[in-house]
C-alpha cells in the first residue's frame, strides 16, 4: 500500500493559478468518485480551500497513476505548463506534510485553525461519497486529532489567526481603522460570517447580503443588518470598505457595476474568496484599494511563536508515531495470529499424551484444553508485542519474521 499526495498552494502558485483547479464541494464528491475508479486506488479524498488544493490516494504499490493528469482529466485542462505549480509527495514525506498542515504550521497565516475544519470536511465529504478507505480515513482522523491537541494546549501568541483578523491587523498598521467605517460584507457563509464578526469587534458598522432565495431563518452575526444581494450595489455609495467570501464561481463585484456608481472617495476591497470573487481591474481605479488573499502573508515566523510552534511540532510527532505503529501493524498483526495460532498448536502436540494420562471427565479435559489454548495465546501475543513495544521497527519485524521460519521449517 503506498499513499500519494498532489497538490498547489498559495506558497507555490498564483491565486488565479490556484483557482483554475478549485472544487466546489459537489464537484469535489464526483471527482473523488471517478479517482476512485482508477486501477489500483483504494480510497481518495480531495482537500480544496481558498489557500490549496490537494489530491490524496491511497494505492497498490505497483499501480502506475500520474495525479496531475487525473485533476487535468477531471477539471478540462489540456495545458501542461501548470504542472510546475505543483508538488507531489509520497507515504512518509506526504504523511508529515498533513499532520503539520492539519495542525496550522503550514497555512499562510501561521497557526490558523480553519485548515483544521477543512481536513475534517474534507475526509467527511470523501466519506459520503464512499470514496476514502481505512488507510486515508485513519491518517486523516490522526491529522485531525494532532491539530485539535495543539489548539487546546499550545496558545499561539498572536491571537486569533484567521485571515480576516490578519487583514484588519494589516490596515491598522497602515493606518487605516475600521472602527466607525461603513463595511458590506457580501456573502453569509463561514467566512463570510467570520468577516462580519470580525469587523463588528473592531467597531466597524457592518451590513451582511442575504441571498433572496435561500428559504428559512437565516442567520448573521449580532450586531450586523441585512441587505438583499441584489441590491449590494445600491448599498455601495455608502460603503467605506467592502469584503467579498462567497463560493461563486463569478464575480460579485465586476467593473462594469461601478459605471454610474458615486462611491466614496477611498473605497477598500478585501477578496477572501478562490476563485476571485472581485474583478481585479477594479483595483486600477482611481481611489479604490483592492486586496486579494495573497495580501495578507506572514513573511517569516515571528520569535514569539518559535517557542509554540516547538511544542505544537512535539505533539505533531508524537501523533505521527502513532499512525506509523498503527500502519505497519495493519500488515504486520496477520502474521503474528499465524505464529500464535502455530505456538498454540505446538504446544498442545507437547502436552496432549500429558493431558490424556490425566484422570479426569472427558468435559473436564476439554475445559483444561481449551484453557491452556487461551493462556498460550497471551503469552505468545504479550511476548511478541512486548518486543514490538521494546525494539525498534527494523529489529522487531526481524524478530517476526524469525518467528515464521521457525515454523516453516
Amino acid at each position: 500500500m503506498s499513499i500519494s499526495m498532489i497538490g498547489v498552494d498559495h506558497s507555490m502558485a498564483p491565486l488565479d493559478i490556484r483557482a483554475l483547479f478549485a472544487f466546489s464541494k459537489k464537484n469535489a464528491g464526483e471527482a473523488m468518485v471517478k479517482l476512485k475508479e482508477e486501477a489500483g486506488v483504494k480510497g481518495c479524498i480531495i482537500l480544496s480551500t481558498c489557500n490549496r488544493l490537494e489530491i490524496w490516494v491511497s494505492m497498490d504499490e505497483d499501480a502506475k497513476i500520474s495525479l496531475y493528469d487525473c485533476l487535468c482529466r477531471m477539471k478540462g485542462i489540456k495545458e501542461a505548463s501548470y504542472e510546475p505549480y505543483f508538488i507531489k509527495r509520497e507515504d512518509r514525506e506526504a504523511v508529515e506534510h498533513l499532520f503539520y498542515l492539519a495542525s496550522g504550521l503550514k497555512s499562510q497565516i501561521m497557526g490558523e485553525d480553519q485548515i483544521l475544519t477543512q481536513v475534517k470536511d474534507a475526509l467527511s465529504l470523501a466519506r459520503e461519497y464512499f470514496a476514502t478507505d481505512s488507510v486515508l480515513e485513519v491518517l486523516f482522523r490522526m491529522a485531525v486529532t494532532a491539530g485539535k491537541k495543539i489548539k487546546t494546549e499550545v496558545p499561539f501568541a498572536h491571537g486569533n489567526p484567521s485571515v480576516i483578523h490578519k487583514a484588519v491587523s494589516f490596515l491598522e498598521e497602515q493606518g487605516y481603522s475600521v472602527r466607525n467605517k461603513v463595511c458590506l460584507v457580501i456573502g453569509n457563509g463561514e467566512m463570510g460570517k467570520v468577516a462580519a464578526q470580525t469587523l463588528r469587534e473592531w467597531g466597524g458598522d457592518v451590513t451582511v447580503t442575504i441571498r433572496q432565495y435561500r428559504s428559512g431563518v437565516v442567520n448573521i452575526p449580532v450586531g450586523c443588518k441585512r441587505i438583499n444581494y441584489g441590491d449590494r450595489m445600491e448599498y455601495l455609495p455608502k460603503c467605506d470598505l467592502v469584503v467579498s467570501a462567497t463560493a461563486s464561481p463569478n464575480y460579485t463585484l465586476r467593473e462594469e457595476l461601478f459605471e454610474g456608481v458615486a462611491c466614496k472617495e477611498r473605497l477598500v476591497l478585501i477578496d477572501l474568496a478562490v476563485p476571485r470573487d472581485i474583478e481585479p481591474a477594479l483595483g486600477k481605479r482611481e481611489g479604490i484599494t483592492l486586496y486579494d488573499m495573497d495580501s495578507f502573508r506572514m513573511p517569516e515566523v515571528p520569535k514569539e511563536l518559535e517557542e509554540s510552534l516547538e511544542a505544537a511540532g512535539a505533539i505533531v510527532r508524537g501523533q505521527m508515531e502513532e499512525f506509523y505503529l498503527w500502519l505497519d501493524g495493519r500488515d504486520v498483526i496477520p502474521r503474528i495470529q499465524e505464529i500464535r495460532e502455530e505456538a498454540v498448536h505446538d504446544l498442545n502436540l507437547r502436552i496432549s499424551k500429558i493431558l490424556k494420562n490425566t484422570p479426569m471427565d472427558a468435559s473436564d479435559r476439554e475445559k483444561l484444553e481449551r484453557a491452556v489454548d487461551t493462556a498460550a495465546g497471551k503469552v505468545v501475543n504479550k511476548l511478541i508485542f512486548g518486543l514490538r513495544e521494546r525494539l525498534n521497527q527494523d529489529v522487531f519485524l526481524e524478530c517476526v519474521a524469525g518467528l515464521e521460519r521457525i515454523y516453516e521449517e
